[in-house]
């Protein structure tokens, strides 16, 4: 049981700084991986040349979004849960836990994929596909989506499982391992393996199989931790109370709507810049990219405190919980400081990496400098977020994001680009989350839990 001991000692004993280190550098470092990944589909269809290729392609996005978002359900919400049930000592339930979420995350996906499957013409028509795109949108979803369902989102609900018992290790090298595979086998597939006008059928088959690759791996490490670990896909553990299937969708419901809620602030954003020009489209469509690198490394630094969190939560273990808190704020914005910093003096030459036109060019770089000093604002604000769910309240995360994305940000876009035009879109973001942080900071002093240390 040596394994189980490590990990009692990374929750509970090891100074926070190193339990800290081992939890959030592997998280982070899969999260860049993830975004470089989200890039390299776009990327290499684009050398293509054909715009309807790339508009197929691109087309599934929102789908595809949707998808991750039960992983968000079945991941975040069992993850969070087993982490506190080990703080609180109850090893069998946790056990139990892990493997009604492995089996949610199998039964949502498979849902979700016989239902596109069943109406593919239908839904690609209604997200816009004509004659000239429906071909590139139905090979790419028939791959990535009515194929690779069961396997992306059971990844993802496998990596946050085994983050949620400390192996964060394993857990950002499964994501890595999907990710840098999809990159290297894309150009494999679209120039090597299958004929020319069959790009995007390549990029879908090796989307797939990058994503099958990444499961197997995770199902191997559940293999190998079967007996030192309460993480189990084997149904004979029984089901689990009534009370923890309750919080595994009270947390799981509202990161899945705050991933739905983050993506249609994007779309809102493209429909209202599209209005001025197709220059400051594309500025803004660069800018939504770039300015993800310090957001992925926030996140990679929420989902390593989550568990520290949402264990020593559970122990009774206030100052250890509080400790976490802190310094990983602290971390967050050290990074969000730094990024601001790296924007701003080389805005520029991070634009043109990505395009040559002199108009793009200038609007992007004018665009970047004010998008990116919200950073540690939008840093507060899906922080609060991620601590909330740690604690297992989750009717206040679900809160805190829906009054962000639906109350604040989508009507700030609206309001701005009344008055101010272009540019109050940039701006939107800054204005949106100075009320985000000031609700989220009194709602943490107000509803964080209280308890007398152990």
């Amino acid at each position: 049981m040596r394994q189980v001991q490590n990990q009692n000692e990374l929750f509970a004993t090891q100074p926070v700084p190193v339990a800290l280190r081992q939890m959030i550098i592997p998280a982070a470092v899969s999260q860049i991986i993830v975004l470089i990944y989200n890039m390299a589909d776009t990327f290499y269809i684009g050398r293509t040349g054909n715009p309807y290729m790339l508009a197929g392609a691109s087309l599934i996005l929102p789908v595809f979004n949707m998808l991750l978002c039960l992983s968000s359900l079945a991941g975040v919400g069992g993850g969070t849960l087993i982490s506190r049930l080990l703080g609180a000592g109850e090893e069998a339930e946790a056990r139990k836990v892990s493997a009604f979420s492995f089996y949610l995350a199998i039964g949502l996906s498979l849902a979700f994929s016989v239902g596109l499957g069943a109406f593919m013409g239908p839904a690609l028509r209604f997200l816009g596909a004509g004659d000239t795109i429906f071909l590139y949108a139905r090979q790419y979803s028939f791959c990535v989506i009515v194929l690779g369902a069961v396997p992306t989102v059971l990844s993802n609900v496998m990596a946050n499982l085994v983050r949620s018992v400390g192996l964060s290790r394993e857990a950002g090298f499964g994501i890595t391992l999907g990710a840098v595979l999809n990159i290297i086998l894309d150009p494999v597939f679209m120039y090597l393996l299958l004929p020319d006008g069959q790009q995007v059928l390549g990029v879908g088959i090796a989307t797939l199989l990058s994503n099958c690759v990444a499961c197997v791996y995770f199902l191997v490490i559940l293999w190998r931790i079967r007996r030192t670990s309460v993480l189990t896909p084997n149904p004979r553990v029984g089901l689990p109370q009534g009370r923890s299937i309750g919080q595994i969708f009270a947390v799981g419901i509202p990161s899945a709507v705050a991933s739905l809620l983050f993506d249609l602030d994007y779309v809102v954003i493209d429909k209202l810049m599209v209005a001025y020009s197709e220059a400051s489209l594309a500025a803004i469509g660069i800018v939504l990219k770039v300015e993800r690198l310090p957001l992925n490394v926030g996140i990679g630094i929420c989902q390593g405190m989550v568990p520290l969190v949402a264990y020593n939560c559970a122990a009774g273990n206030q100052k250890r919980m509080n400790q976490v808190i802190r310094l990983s704020l602290l971390t967050g914005l050290v990074v969000a400081a730094g990024s601001i910093l790296l924007y701003e003096a080389f805005a520029p030459w991070i634009i043109r990496f990505f395009i040559s036109d002199a108009e793009t060019v200038g609007l992007a770089t004018s665009f970047i400098r004010v998008r990116i000093l919200a950073t540690p604002l939008m840093f507060l604000s899906f922080f609060t977020v991620y601590v909330f769910q740690g604690f297992g309240k989750g009717g206040i995360s679900l809160f805190l994001g829906v009054v962000r994305w639906a109350v604040f940000n989508i009507p700030m876009l609206y309001i701005l680009n009344h008055f101010v035009g272009m540019y109050g879109i940039v701006w939107s973001q800054i204005a949106a989350d100075c009320l985000t942080v000031l609700l989220s900071v009194y709602v943490y002093r107000t509803r964080r839990p209280a308890f007398e240390e152990r």
